[in-house]
């Protein structure tokens, strides 16, 4: 098991990325691909039609979102925990993803550069 802990930086207020993180149309907009997400604690999600599946375990409306991501049967639970800061006219995110399989490490941490956070920084700043 590995843990994943990277820096990006995006256009756009704390308030529109948590949005776009949180509603399940901006998720839909900037994927490309059908969302189920519900800003509720211990509501399940889906994101990339079903690749990616977890709970939610919590909230902090327009500063962090702390999920339980899903690989299989795996015992240790894989969190994912999002904390934005604003900075002037952009949003720094840390993004810390714990107990990710050793087997898929590299396919998570290019799906975070590209897919997740590289599709987000495209649609804010197009």
């Amino acid at each position: 098991m590995k843990d994943l802990r990277k820096y990006f930086r995006i256009k756009g207020a704390a308030e529109e990325v948590y949005a776009a993180l949180t509603n399940p149309f901006s998720i839909t907009l900037w994927t490309g691909a059908e969302a189920i997400m519900k800003e509720e604690e211990g509501s399940e999600f889906s994101l990339f039609d079903g690749d990616i599946s977890g709970i939610n375990l919590s909230f902090e409306k327009d500063h962090k979102i702390v999920q339980e991501w899903f690989f299989g049967d795996q015992e240790a639970k894989s969190i994912v925990t999002i904390t934005l800061r604003s900075d002037r006219h952009f949003t720094k995110i840390e993004l810390l993803h714990t107990n990710i399989p050793d087997e898929v490490f590299e396919e998570m941490e290019h799906g975070w550069n590209t897919f997740y956070f590289g599709s987000l920084k495209e649609f804010f700043e197009l």
